[in-house]
């Protein structure tokens, strides 16, 4: 918020920005950026560091992406683990979409880096970063095998449904293990 002031931006030109950063020599936080719609549509996504994107279908659910369109130009703080265990710091919020009047969705810009690189963030300021409250998120629910995730919007593509009527699983698409 401060550098869209500053250099008169907006908040996705700013996120945009700050992913291309890094020079040899002046390697500043290596950001992620993406940017979707309600809908789960990802349009735009860049990174500077190692964030396994997903290439098909949206974002996981849980991701505080998706949170930020509840409260509409504040921010939202997340740590992020993914299946390999990887941790990523991140913030998100909604700006305004750019066009006709008649369409005025918002758009929400997630941005983030590696947890080891967030003590350096404002938005960090008064997170535990060395016992992180983390949230586990997956890619797409496509791809995604954690098992016991009530925000699956679908089932696994690698997993065989294990449907038993006479149970109520944690997750609207319970799976075999293997």
């Amino acid at each position: 918020d401060l550098l869209c002031a500053r250099f008169g931006a907006g908040v996705e030109q700013v996120s945009h920005r700050l992913t291309t950063l890094g020079r040899p020599g002046a390697r500043g936080v290596p950001f992620f950026m993406v940017r979707a719609d309600q809908a789960g549509n990802i349009s735009k996504r860049f990174a500077a560091t190692a964030f396994p994107f997903s290439r098909f279908g949206g974002a996981c659910p849980r991701w505080a992406l998706y949170a930020s369109f509840q409260a509409p130009g504040r921010v939202a703080t997340q740590i992020i683990e993914t299946i390999d265990g990887e941790r990523f710091f991140t913030f998100c919020r909604t700006t305004p979409r750019l066009g006709g009047a008649r369409d005025r969705a918002d758009l929400a810009i997630g941005m983030g880096c590696e947890l080891k690189h967030a003590g350096r963030l404002s938005y960090a300021r008064g997170l535990d970063l060395a016992a992180p409250l983390v949230t586990p998120v997956g890619p797409a629910c496509r791809l995604c095998e954690r098992a016991a995730c009530m925000q699956r919007a679908a089932a696994p593509l690698s997993r065989t449904l294990a449907i038993d009527e006479h149970t109520r699983a944690l997750s609207p698409y319970p799976f075999s293990a293997a």
